[in-house]
């Protein structure tokens, strides 16, 4: 959208050539009569010149008294500043013509009549620039207006997408707090006091990192994976002879931009219906690399899917990616050999 300061200079600009052009239009049809070329396109600027003064007048007038919707009185106030302009203008433009004669020698002394004459014929000219220069200014005015609210309604969709995202890491994280201290009540309850004491550390450890990065959309894969492994360190610890997990980053990708705690309700996902469900050892493999222009992740668990449903990790998860990255993501779910493949796909973006 273009400045009020540079909009002023384009006016400035477009009466200026427009006096040059009328000049020369009187020059031309008067060539043969060698007037002075310079004092005929310096008359002419001066006389149209004054119209970016008018053109400020007009713009204070029409934004505190628009014509658009029409009312009586504000058309009224239009008709009466339009003849003042008009009548102002054209006794500007007689005294020009007046003061810097510039038809030289061939300019006729001026009369009385001559000058009723020449204001009452330069009147319908102004009124129709008077029109013309309302009708730019409504048009400039619901432009800059139109402009004003594409803006603020896109502020208010990146806000509201915001604390839509919010919302469901704040979905996420009591989620996945209930079920952790779940496990270390079980565990208190069974005597496996040490287990429960490693799993509040744990514990610690994965709140501290989730109030460091409150209201962060991103975090590096470095750091989520590092809070994905005390997370299943805590996991390992419900499970100790039926969880082994791996965990397999491609170095060029530990700077890769992932929205935070991505990571942890897939994982969840995968222990409770795979690891959890089955009464054997389970594995669980987590690999990330770069494919082309985007980011992959895939998570591997032993066990079956479950078809039934969809809980509340899978589902903000499917969300969080579809507000954040539109059309560009991919996540998918699916039985692979011998388990469960939860594999997703984001634009590459590094940070750091």
């Amino acid at each position: 959208m273009i400045s009020r300061k540079a909009g002023w200079i384009l006016a400035a600009a477009f009466w200026t050539v427009y006096g040059l052009l009328t000049g020369f239009e009187v020059w031309i049809s008067m060539i043969a009569h060698g007037h002075s070329v310079p004092r005929l396109l310096g008359y002419f600027v001066l006389v149209w010149e004054a119209w970016l003064a008018f053109t400020f007048v007009i713009t204070v007038l029409v934004r505190r008294w628009p014509v658009i919707p029409p009312r009586g009185r504000n058309i009224a106030v239009h008709i009466v500043a339009a003849a003042v302009v008009g009548v102002v203008h054209s006794a500007y433009w007689m005294a020009l013509l007046i003061w810097l004669r510039p038809y030289d020698v061939r300019q006729s002394p001026i009369s009385t009549p001559d000058i009723l004459d020449f204001l009452l014929s330069r009147l319908p000219v102004d009124l129709i620039l008077y029109s013309a220069v309302v009708a730019i200014v409504h048009a400039v005015e619901y432009y800059r207006r139109y402009r004003e609210r594409e803006v603020e309604a896109a502020q208010l969709e990146a806000s509201l997408s915001s604390a839509r995202l919010h919302a469901l890491e704040l979905q996420i994280q009591p989620h996945f707090l209930f079920n952790t201290l779940n496990a270390v009540s079980s565990l208190v309850r069974t005597g496996r006091n040490d287990e429960a004491v490693v799993m509040i550390a744990g514990l610690s450890d994965l709140l501290r990192y989730t109030l460091d990065h409150a209201g962060d959309q991103s975090v590096t894969l470095e750091d989520e994976t590092a809070m994905l492994v005390r997370y299943l360190e805590i996991q390992r610890a419900r499970f100790p002879d039926r969880l082994t997990f791996t965990i397999d980053i491609d170095p060029n990708a530990r700077h890769a931009a992932v929205p935070t705690l991505i990571l942890q309700p897939l994982a969840e996902n995968a222990i409770r219906h795979g690891i959890a469900a089955s009464a054997g050892a389970g594995t669980l493999n987590v690999r990330a690399f770069r494919r082309n222009g985007d980011l992959r992740i895939e998570i591997f668990n032993t066990g079956s899917l479950n078809h039934d449903r969809e809980g509340i990790g899978l589902r903000n998860t499917r969300e969080r990616l579809q507000r954040l990255y539109g059309d560009a993501q991919s996540f998918d779910l699916r039985e692979s050999s011998g388990g469960v493949m939860a594999s997703l796909s984001i634009p590459w973006r590094e940070i750091g």
